[in-house]
């Protein structure tokens, strides 16, 4: 493939969602992934659904799918001598290598750091964990929802206090897989300086933590413990969701501005007392809300966006996951790909969020099947075509 990080190679050692989250990021950006499997099962996602595609015996999970695009598939028993020597191959020829077991566990294979660095110093290898490498809880299993509630998410998420909510996406996964890509690029960066590799480690709970954003300062600044606000914003009004006769619109009034184009919208002047301010109008929220949806409670959904517009105040709608792929403005910005599928033949998937201004656009591959380039990938290390650059 084609791409910035085109003739980088990647060893994706790992399974589920954040390592290969991680490891797809790169793919997008023109490395090439080998994702190693054990036989027969391969990654755990394989077997996770439904909903699965495809016919009997030759069925794929969509969430397999969904983060494995841009990668090739060795499987590999790594208690074997076979496959030992197999993976010692491939990290003498890598540039990276993705893991996310539980500490100790590459170290019983044989591979801890020091085994790697042997078999190649120029190595970065990308370690993640669920809750840390060192520290009181470094041995526990890392799963996206237990995150969630550890690291304070579902505090902040649901109608209320005794609501506490998961986000719908595996967000401590995700998050921990983009801040994986991101460690390894700057390690990339800095092995071209220093000449040696090193190990980037982020986890399931320092991922979380990090995307705390104000909620993280209420706390450690001010003492405050954030409470779940629902569908608006607990430090801004009015920023939230609103009805209409035939459904919901989002409006953000995020600075007095836009407050002053708003308020006459809805029967209000800007210089109300009542709502005069950013913190008048949060003490006030319920009456400010009751007076809002009492006014689109009027209009039609379209009507009301029609009018936000009109005035220059932010505001959507709430798609479904099938209107946003069928949007046009998604399309437009490549982020629907057609590939080719081993067994399912031309599917469609989400489509990577980097673009890249004067480059053509990548040639995507799609997941692989389980083995898929068992041959090819043992012919390239037999031929000795490379040395990790």
């Amino acid at each position: 493939m084609s791409g910035p990080l085109s003739g980088i190679v990647v060893i994706e050692l790992a399974r589920a969602l954040a390592g290969p989250q991680a490891g797809m990021m790169l793919g997008d950006l023109g490395a090439r992934v080998i994702k190693v499997e054990a036989p027969r099962t391969g990654d755990d996602t394989r077997a996770w659904g439904p909903p699965f595609v495809g016919p009997e015996g030759e069925r794929e999970s969509t969430y397999f799918l969904s983060c494995n695009r841009n990668k090739e598939s060795i499987a590999l028993d790594l208690k074997s001598a076979d496959g030992r020597e197999t993976l010692s191959g491939l990290i003498k020829h890598a540039d990276v290598l993705i893991e996310n077991f539980r500490p100790a566990v590459l170290d019983r294979l044989g591979f801890g750091t020091e085994a790697r660095q042997a078999l190649n110093p120029r190595l970065v290898t990308l370690s993640i964990t669920g809750f840390g490498h060192d520290g009181p809880d470094r041995g526990r299993p890392g799963y996206d929802q237990i995150a969630q509630g550890e690291a304070g998410l579902m505090s902040v998420t649901g109608q209320g206090p005794g609501d506490p909510t998961r986000v719908g996406v595996p967000i401590g996964d995700l998050l921990a897989g983009m801040n994986g890509a991101f460690g390894v690029l700057a390690a990339l960066r800095e092995r071209d300086r220093a000449g040696h590799g090193t190990v980037v480690r982020t986890s399931l709970l320092a991922s979380v933590v990090g995307a705390h954003a104000f909620h993280g300062t209420a706390y450690t600044v001010a003492g405050v413990v954030p409470a779940p606000s629902g569908n608006h914003h607990p430090t801004l009004a009015p920023y939230g969701l609103f009805h209409c006769r035939d459904g919901a619109v989002q409006i953000a009034v995020g600075s007095e501005g836009l407050w002053h184009r708003f308020a006459p919208l809805v029967g209000l002047a800007p210089y109300d007392t009542r709502f005069s301010s950013n913190e008048a109008r949060l003490a006030r929220r319920e009456e400010l809300h009751k007076t809002i949806d009492d006014t689109f409670g009027g209009y039609d959904r379209a009507s009301a966006l029609a009018l936000l517009a009109d005035a220059g105040v932010p505001a959507g709608e709430v798609r479904s996951m099938d209107q946003v792929y069928e949007w046009d403005q998604t399309r437009s910005q490549g982020l629907v790909i057609e590939v080719d599928h081993a067994t399912l033949g031309p599917i469609s998937l989400p489509g990577p969020p980097l673009r890249f201004d004067d480059a053509e656009p990548l040639a995507h591959r799609a997941p692989p099947v389980l083995g898929q380039h068992d041959e090819s990938i043992r012919r390239w290390l037999a031929a000795g075509e490379r040395v990790a650059s």
